[in-house]
């Protein structure tokens, strides 16, 4: 990896987790905090942003195809912005690459084990935390 590769990253990044902040939090003042709106308009915008990309790079393989432009808005702003996005967008290259076993894998491994992580990171957590307390 490059400075400028890691310099791109770094300012799409810093974009990308600002603009999710932003989103979801008005996001949350429009329709409340109840039911994480605001997390999953980010988490679809992001899916949606990063499949148009993608999809612009196959046809126009100029510009949006560019090593550049995927550093800045892939990997560094929709990196920032929603981790979900990748995911999706690997789910997606499985299905055209006629791999659907491993794009519902994909699905049902990534939901399963990233619910169980949040579960055992938060519940050891509490549990780490209440013998300091």
């Amino acid at each position: 990896m490059t400075l400028d590769a890691c310099l791109l990253v770094g300012l799409g990044g810093a974009v990308g987790g600002a603009s999710r902040f932003m989103v979801s939090d008005a996001v949350g003042h429009w329709w409340g905090t109840r039911f994480p709106w605001g997390t999953l308009v980010v988490n679809v915008t992001g899916a949606l942003i990063i499949g148009m990309v993608v999809g612009l790079a196959r046809v126009y393989a100029g510009a949006f195809g560019s090593p550049q432009i995927h550093d800045l808005i892939i990997t560094g702003l929709l990196g920032g912005y929603t981790t979900v996005s990748s995911f999706c967008l690997q789910t997606i290259n499985l299905v055209l690459d006629q791999q659907t076993g491993l794009a519902f894998l994909n699905v049902i491994a990534s939901t399963t084990l990233c619910l169980a992580a949040v579960a055992i990171g938060y519940f050891g957590g509490s549990w780490v935390a209440s013998y300091g307390a």
